[in-house]
């Protein structure tokens, strides 16, 4: 019971955060282009690299810490079906450039976020 708590806490916490996050960038920067789900995704990216890497290879953690962060937390902060939500609105709307752009941008920029927060981990 202890593991869906700590799942529950977890992903409740992401969620806000997600939430809170998306909308100050959105607010702060406005636009066409998803940036609020753009950053929470590559937030999110370099979050997993860097608290993998640290679970994993830096330190013997209980393993209920991969719940409360991974599963939960970064499992509610990441937005993968708003990014699949808003591809599909800009192409439906007739802007494919704008739902490409967020594809090819989201991927590169979430593979870079977790290859640095991998390596900023190790060190």
């Amino acid at each position: 019971m202890t593991r869906y708590f700590l799942i529950l806490i977890g992903g409740g916490t992401g969620a806000v955060a997600r939430y809170a996050a998306a909308s100050a960038v959105m607010t702060r920067f406005g636009g066409k282009f998803p940036l609020g789900t753009f950053a929470v995704n590559v937030t999110g990216s370099f979050l997993i690299g860097f608290l993998m890497t640290i679970l994993t290879e830096r330190f013997n953690l209980d393993p209920n810490w991969r719940l409360l962060l991974i599963v939960g937390f970064l499992g509610g902060y990441t937005t993968f079906s708003s990014f699949e939500w808003e591809i599909f609105t800009a192409v439906r709307e007739g802007a494919q450039w704008l739902g490409a752009l967020n594809v090819v941008a989201s991927v590169l920029f979430g593979y870079a976020a977790v290859w640095l927060g991998a390596l900023l981990a190790r060190r």
